[in-house]
């Protein structure tokens, strides 16, 4: 089923141009004009710039001139070569260019009926789950020695590329708004995928072959799988952005991955083998040059290595001005930041390899009938202090940390005409410390977006949903809170958080995104609810204001609630949560404190007390030298239980379970039992009563089992653990 498609700012490209065709007249576009307000907002056009038709600039324009292709980009005057990187990339598939280029053939100029232009085109850009139809004239930007002064295809007469840049403005605010970013943007705004940022280990990747196979191998299973990949080389301190190396590539300029294979060196024969096999990338520079001079670069000698025959099979040409090849341990030896965006499939067969995707919509958002509760312009200042304990660093870069930095933006305009590139450079980071984060920001006392002027009162209303990250323990928990459930075994499960886009709030003085982040903790597996309190985190990502934030982590079976937040609570925004695995997982949002009671429940009395249960373990359950029975354990409490998985052959079962139940009669015990599980009937291992008092927190005990049938002439025992509150809300 066809996704629905949203028209920008209310237009709609096909009445649009039946109303100009009707009137004999190519279209002006109102919202996008052709003045200084649509170039820049920052500095003043260069002399001599006129808005012209392709017409205007040659005879015989067309969309596309042999089809599309990477060589169709060349970056102008702008600094977007983060966006024609992912331009580059987007160009080398067909089933995505033509989703962003939608009626390609019916947009292009027709010479046989020239009355059927109307000088109007449309783009779609994948905005917070759902995709968006801009709509542009065809006037463009032209320098004064008539030639376009942004993106422009390698031959004149081709508009494709010029007239996508335009939208891509016209969607931002202005060209200037595409001045500065990160490939991972475009990627996303481009294909609707997920992407991934890659921090790469130079020295750790040169010395160790195990480690470069590996990153070599992912990126091969990447790119054969459709996904589109970038890089960059990021700027060390005090090194700057356009610094150009001694082997010719550019320091904070991003370049796109056109190819990953494995070359043979030498023809094969009976008795040589099949020779050497050499791992290699094929990379492409927006600027349409090719600055590597290293080996296998244009004009190498060691071109002379690879037989003609392995030369057409493998197709190893170099295609374009902008193209070259290295080999991919000279890649790990300069290149620091890869994104790899992946493609979302939507499939009704959905194979083991692919992924299944969720999604949920959500806002930070001050409480309602709350105006102007939010962070103050004398609080920002506390975002460039580091808060971070000593030594914290190693505890929060474990697992998929890695994705915490992306190369370096750089803000500010470029000078007049010339090349003002800088779309490699790095997110700004927040990383998460072990009760402690941290933050670098460039500018201090800045309001950021989302933050008006008002103190944040710690205190506020609980129906708040800005409450910062998890350091502000009395607002964390009034975030915004999402549920999902890992059923059966361990599963991967890849989270993206994104926020809502604010470059187009650039010319307005603000545009700056968000530090936003998130927390995976493991729940109760009968919580219904929103959660009260922090008992076990899963995960956690970094804290970046960057448009995206991903992780990728394993989570063992059980439910889970997922709280995106921002890092200072108080900023408000609208989100996008992503949740990506190969089984199939429901994501729902929990908006109610407390469970809603069934239609039968309203006659009851209301419940009095909270009690949640940890089952942690049973051991004993069968001797050294019997086969240990196949066990599950049930939990009652009043009218509910609580089933666990069964575990195969497990004589001392690790249960790790929690369960929260809402109790009416305080008095009454809490039941636990063990159960062999058997192919015509369940035998009874053995049970256990437990009595809790009203505001006990956190009371472990070890139990003997009572009662049933133990093949092991032992009972065996429980670990428990049991918390209790009078007030419903505290757990």
């Amino acid at each position: 089923m066809p996704e629905r498609v949203y028209g920008f700012q209310g237009q709609s490209f096909h009445k649009l141009k039946r109303a100009c065709l009707r009137r004999g007249k190519l279209f002006q576009d109102p919202l996008f004009p052709p003045s200084a307000l649509s170039l820049f907002y920052k500095r003043d056009p260069p002399p001599g710039l006129t808005w012209k038709r392709p017409r205007e600039l040659c005879k015989d324009p067309r969309l596309f001139v042999d089809g599309i292709s990477t060589r169709d980009l060349h970056q102008g005057s702008l600094g977007n070569c983060w966006m024609v990187a992912a331009t580059s990339c987007l160009a080398s598939e067909p089933s995505l260019w033509k989703k962003v280029i939608p009626d390609h053939a019916e947009q292009e100029w027709n010479l046989k009926r020239p009355d059927l232009y109307a000088g109007i085109f449309h783009f779609r850009f994948w905005r917070l789950g759902r995709w968006t139809d801009v709509v542009v004239d065809d006037r463009l930007p032209v320098s004064e020695d008539g030639t376009l002064l942004f993106c422009r295809s390698a031959t004149p007469r081709e508009f494709w590329s010029a007239l996508l840049e335009k939208a891509y403005a016209k969607l931002n605010g202005c060209y200037e708004a595409l001045e500065g970013g990160n490939t991972a943007e475009a990627l996303i705004d481009f294909t609707g995928g997920v992407s991934e940022p890659l921090s790469l280990d130079r020295e750790a990747l040169t010395l160790h072959l195990n480690q470069r196979k590996a990153l070599f191998q992912t990126l091969a299973k990447a790119h054969g799988r459709r996904a589109l990949i970038t890089c960059s080389i990021r700027p060390a301190e005090g090194e700057t952005v356009e610094s150009v190396l001694d082997c010719g590539l550019v320091r904070g300029h991003a370049y796109g991955i056109t190819a990953v294979r494995k070359v043979r060196l030498g023809e094969w024969s009976l008795l040589g083998g099949c020779g050497v096999r050499l791992c290699m990338v094929r990379m492409r520079n927006p600027w349409g040059t090719a600055d590597w001079t290293g080996p296998w670069s244009q004009g190498s000698q060691h071109w002379q290595r690879v037989g003609r025959g392995e030369r057409e099979k493998m197709g190893l040409i170099v295609r374009d001005v902008g193209e070259f090849w290295m080999e991919f341990e000279d890649f790990c030896r300069y290149f620091t930041d890869v994104v790899v965006c992946r493609l979302v499939e939507r499939s009704l067969l959905w194979p083991r390899t692919h992924w299944r995707e969720v999604r949920c919509p959500g806002e930070w958002a001050p409480a309602p009938n709350t105006p102007g509760t939010l962070l103050s312009r004398r609080q920002a200042p506390n975002l460039g202090k580091n808060t971070a304990k000593p030594g914290g660093l190693n505890q929060t870069q474990r697992g998929d940390r890695k994705e915490a930095r992306l190369g370096e933006r750089q803000r500010g305009g470029g000078g007049g005409g010339g090349r003002a590139v800088r779309g490699g450079g790095r997110e700004k980071m927040v990383v998460a410390k072990e009760g402690e984060k941290k933050t670098k920001r460039k500018e201090e006392g800045v309001k950021k977006e989302g933050e008006v002027d008002g103190g944040w009162d710690e205190q506020t209303d609980k129906k708040s949903r800005c409450g910062g990250c998890i350091n502000h323990k009395d607002t964390f928990l009034h975030n915004p809170q999402f549920m999902f459930e890992v059923q059966g075994k361990e599963d991967e499960v890849l989270i993206c958080l994104q926020q809502e886009d604010r470059r187009i709030k650039r010319k307005d003085g603000g545009g700056e995104n968000l530090p936003i982040g998130f927390e995976v903790l493991r729940v109760e597996v009968n919580r219904l609810s929103r959660v009260q309190c922090v008992v076990e985190q899963a995960a956690s990502s970094v804290y970046m204001d960057s448009r995206s934030v991903a992780l990728r982590v394993s989570l063992g079976p059980g439910r889970y609630a997922l709280l995106p937040t921002t890092f200072q609570p108080g900023a408000t925004g609208r989100f996008l949560i992503r949740l990506f695995s190969h089984s199939h997982l429901r994501l729902s949002e929990l908006r109610e404190e407390l469970p809603a009671p069934s239609l039968w429940q309203c006659c009851l009395p209301q419940p009095s007390i909270v009690t949640t249960v940890h089952l942690r373990r049973a051991s004993g359950l069968s001797q050294p030298k019997q086969t240990a029975p196949d066990v599950y354990a049930v939990i009652w409490c009043e009218d509910d239980t609580i089933r666990t998985r069964v575990f195969k052959e497990d004589g001392n079962p690790e249960f790790n379970i929690r369960a929260i139940f809402y109790r009416r009669n305080p008095d009454a015990h809490i039941s636990i039992e063990l159960w062999s599980y058997g192919l015509l009937w369940d035998t009874l291992l053995g049970g256990a009563r437990l009595q809790t008092s009203d505001s006990e927190k956190g009371r472990s005990r070890v139990i003997d089992l009572q009662g049933g049938q133990s093949r092991s002439g032992s009972r065996g025992c429980i670990y428990v653990e049991t918390s209790s509150s009078e007030c419903l809300t505290d757990l």
